[in-house]
């Protein structure tokens, strides 16, 4: 697949030739409609046709000016932003002037994965007419990166920040904006979303090429991920394309969806993450948040039942060893004859709670779904102990399902299952002395356990067994 945009100085090249009228230039995703991250020094940078000039940038909040001049007519510098509010208008100007108009101060957030983080409300979400009517908001602002690849980092890529709006809502990051509305109801501030993503494709594409090259055991697990031509393949190609031309812009933190290409491969995939999240975060030069949508329920047929299992497995261990992140459980809001889930809402909503709670202080909210802490042998019994539980664990239904208990011979059996407070007893009468235990360790298991702020539970094992 081609690169919409070639590298550094071959982009300027092709820049002249299509614009020969533009003689001081921004990257796009500077630009009218914008959202700067508040209280920050937001990089303002771009390229100019006169090698060596002085470039002055001024925003109307201050009027104070910053002057840097160009190295080989390529210039940059850093404009402190105040506190959330506009819109403000920043002026550019060298041999000539630009003015960026419309310009607000707020949070900014990526938004990235595959196709459940791509899909749109026009693609199809429960009660999407009328989200889709009642979406106009002026303060909030979306940006959407094209999908396309290169095998070499680039400087730009294409794109316009527009407002909310029923005309632009509909073909956004339905995720990104439901996470992105409960941000902005709930701090009462302008709101950028920014959505790099791309159905279908492996973790593996986003990841730098050079930070891949650190682990050849994971180059050579790429080659279990099937290959597609509506999709990407290889290492970094499209973090190269769609990735890398955002990094100088600041942002709050990131949202992420992705996981069902990597099932064929999932043993490396926390390792993968790991880097990709590692990785972006050395762009960025700060340990932004990074909240991620546990993949969902979905039957894909495989024979072992349990390749989506190791994924959310992957991605709960991703949480509990790589710092500020958090993870949103879905195995309660998936559709198993639907890889794609229309409730939306739900979880845009989850990954909020976690940057209202984690990144914005918001007291009083519950955020994370019961994780897994320990297991406790008892006589006959297995006693799982649960953090997040708020005032307790709750089921939906009369008897807790997905629970399933194996004693030294390696067979499951399922198993009943008691609720008291953060813990759960499980017995069951073909297993006289448990040693493992399994909930929802399935690809398609779909659970009823809950904390009292009614989010599910998630899926564990406590055994590592391979079968």
């Amino acid at each position: 697949m081609k690169s919409i945009v070639r590298k550094s100085l071959n982009f300027l090249f092709v820049f002249f030739c299509l614009n020969a009228q533009a003689e001081i230039w921004l990257p796009s995703i500077l630009s009218d409609n914008m959202v700067l991250q508040q209280k920050s020094e937001a990089t303002i940078w771009g390229w100019t046709t006169v090698p060596n000039e002085e470039i002055v940038v001024t925003g109307s909040w201050n009027n104070k000016s910053i002057a840097v001049k160009a190295y080989q007519g390529i210039w940059s510098l850093k404009l402190p932003t105040p506190i959330a509010g506009g819109p403000y208008k920043i002026t550019i100007k060298g041999h000539e002037k630009h003015v960026l108009k419309n310009v607000l101060i707020g949070e900014v957030w990526l938004c990235s994965g595959q196709s459940n983080m791509e899909w749109t409300p026009s693609n199809g979400i429960d009660n999407a007419a009328e989200e889709i009517k009642n979406s106009t908001y002026s303060n909030i602002r979306f940006f959407t990166v094209p999908k396309h690849t290169s095998n070499y980092p680039q400087d730009n890529s294409y794109g316009e920040w527009k407002e909310s709006s029923p005309e632009t809502m509909k073909n956004f990051s339905a995720i990104g904006y439901f996470f992105g509305r409960k941000l902005h109801k709930k701090l009462g501030i302008p709101i950028g979303l920014i959505n790099s993503s791309w159905g279908g494709t492996n973790i593996e594409v986003w990841i730098p090429k050079d930070v891949i090259k650190q682990a050849p055991a994971l180059i050579k697990s790429m080659e279990k991920v099937s290959e597609q031509s509506w999709w990407p393949h290889y290492e970094g190609v499209a973090y190269n394309a769609m990735i890398y031309p955002l990094k100088n812009f600041n942002i709050a933190g990131t949202i992420w969806y992705q996981g069902e290409s990597n099932r064929t491969n999932a043993a490396y995939y926390h390792q993968a993450f790991s880097m990709m999240i590692n990785s972006w975060r050395d762009d960025w030069k700060k340990d932004f948040p990074f909240y991620f949508a546990e993949i969902a329920p979905f039957n894909y047929n495989s024979k072992t039942n349990i390749e989506a299992a190791l994924i959310r497995e992957a991605q709960l261990k991703t949480m509990q060893t790589v710092k500020n992140t958090g993870m949103v459980v879905t195995n309660d809001i998936g559709n198993l004859k639907n890889i794609h889930p229309s409730n939306k809402q739900e979880v845009g909503r989850r990954l909020a709670l976690w940057a209202m709670a984690k990144t914005y202080g918001v007291k009083n909210i519950g955020f994370s779904s019961p994780i897994f802490k320990s297991l406790k042998i008892e006589n006959k019994k297995a006693i799982i102990t649960f953090d997040f539980v708020g005032e307790g664990l709750k089921l939906k239904g009369k008897e807790a399902k997905e629970f399933f208990i194996a004693g030294e011979d390696r067979k499951f059996y399922p198993a009943k299952a008691k609720i008291k407070g953060d813990k759960v007893e499980l017995r069951s009468n073909k297993v006289k002395k448990p040693v493992a235990v399994r909930f929802a360790f399935t690809e398609t298991a779909q659970p009823n356990l809950y904390n009292s702020y009614g989010l599910p539970a998630a899926a564990f094992r406590t055994d590592n067994w391979k079968e």
